[in-house]
């Protein structure tokens, strides 16, 4: 019965705007530098590991499924200021991102995270973009969130 109803209310919509309905429109996705800077990185770490395949399959991977995953379902990831803290340094370091982010967007999770096989990535939704802010590899140890947004609010 709900569907049907929604069926209506389509059909409804799109006799007062002359047969068209409004589309939510999808995210645009951009690479910000330092995102760029990471795939960089790893191109060069696993081409010194004799494993240059692997870069092109992650490049692959980002294009053929992140990307258009994201923009389908730009929640996917999860939360990424959700982590707990287990240190006071994390505590502190979350609590500067947070008040960053806020100047962004009201929206508490818009950083989230991506999980691939081996990769990590950390991007956010600002208004109708999502941007990717960096990748790691699973055995990295952090993000450099200092260096990527420096003293400034605005993404690059």
């Amino acid at each position: 019965m709900h569907a049907a109803q929604s069926s209506r209310s389509s059909a409804a919509a799109a006799r007062k705007t002359g047969g068209a309905v409004p589309v939510a429109r999808k995210p645009v996705v951009r690479l910000t530098a330092n995102f760029e800077r990471n795939l960089a990185d790893i191109e060069r770490f696993l081409t010194a590991a004799e494993a240059p395949n692997a870069y092109d399959a992650l490049l692959d991977e980002l294009l053929d499924t992140v990307i258009p995953n994201l923009e389908r379902f730009p929640g996917i990831g999860r939360p990424f200021l959700a982590n707990a803290a287990r240190s006071v340094e994390t505590t502190n370091a979350l609590e500067a991102l947070r008040a960053k982010l806020s100047a962004l967007t009201p929206d508490p999770e818009a950083l989230r995270e991506y999980i691939l096989d081996q990769y990590l990535v950390l991007y956010a939704q600002i208004d109708a973009n999502l941007y990717l802010l960096a990748i790691r590899h699973h055995r990295q140890l952090s993000f450099d969130l200092q260096s990527h947004w420096g003293g400034t609010s605005s993404l690059p």
